[in-house]
């Protein structure tokens, strides 16, 4: 990898990072104060001690990688960059999700019907994530779909074999034998859980599907068929941006630290 296109991803980087102000910030000194000055320049102009950590490793990048680089070059790196994380930013769509009670003036999309846009929108993968799951005919066939063209599935569940309380049920058998057989199923388990001052441990209670870093979908509902018609459940559908990515990205790192435990 050339020096120009090492700098150039590493801009890429920081931009997703950073507000874009700062990195404006970061541009100017790089481009009109000496190596000497810019480590001062810097503290000044980002007071913030994490965003100017992050500032000074990519600094300490370009000199010590890259110092072929010109610094007009690198501050021009970091505002391109900088104004397409903002572009980006500025494509995404939110829409709120809703079941529950109508009003006449206010209409929300049906929380099944967005989760089933996303499923049905996936192309590579799909991780999705609920503290309860029961009788979702909809969505396991959505699923199911979504494998037979190549998607890569992971599912991710409060637990593998039952929850206490008024209906127990086990959770891969209420996926469906063929979303189960056709997963990565992935748990919490209550060893590696924190415990509260009773000595309950913390639960999984994130409700969110994510299709290839592009789509979001988080509410308040668990993939039931109580969820998506009788309750009452808010919650939003993101499509673009850098969120998608952070939660995918969130849910993998947990996977890799085994945090989260394949069933």
């Amino acid at each position: 990898m050339n020096a120009l296109r090492a700098v150039i991803q590493q801009a890429t980087l920081l931009a997703g990072q950073l507000p874009g102000k700062i990195v404006e910030s970061l541009a100017e000194a790089i481009a009109t104060k000496s190596m000497a000055s810019l480590a001062n320049e810097i503290s000044q102009r980002i007071p913030h001690h994490h965003y100017r950590d992050q500032a000074m490793v990519f600094v300490s990048f370009w000199r010590t990688a890259a110092a072929t680089v010109d610094a007009q070059v690198v501050a021009t790196a970091l505002l391109t960059a900088a104004m397409a994380e903002q572009q980006h930013k500025d494509s995404q769509s939110v829409e709120l999700v809703w079941t529950g009670p109508e009003t006449d003036d206010l209409a929300f999309r049906r929380t099944e019907q967005a989760i089933l846009q996303v499923l049905d929108s996936a192309q590579e993968r799909i991780t999705l994530v609920s503290f309860a799951v029961y009788h979702i005919p909809n969505i396991a066939k959505a699923l199911v779909k979504a494998a037979q063209r190549g998607v890569r599935l992971t599912v991710i569940v409060e637990t593998p074999d039952k929850l206490g309380g008024e209906n127990e049920y086990n959770t891969i058998r209420a996926l469906g034998s063929d979303v189960a057989a056709r997963s990565s199923v992935y748990f919490w388990p209550k060893e590696k859980r924190k415990l509260s001052g009773s000595n309950k441990p913390g639960l999984l209670h994130v409700k969110c599907a994510v299709a290839d870093g592009q789509w979001l979908f988080l509410s308040s509902a668990n993939l039931t068929q109580q969820a998506f018609t009788i309750n009452m459940e808010l919650g939003t559908l993101i499509r673009g941006g850098s969120l998608p990515k952070k939660v995918e990205a969130q849910f993998e790192k947990l996977i890799q630290k085994g945090t989260l435990v394949r069933v």
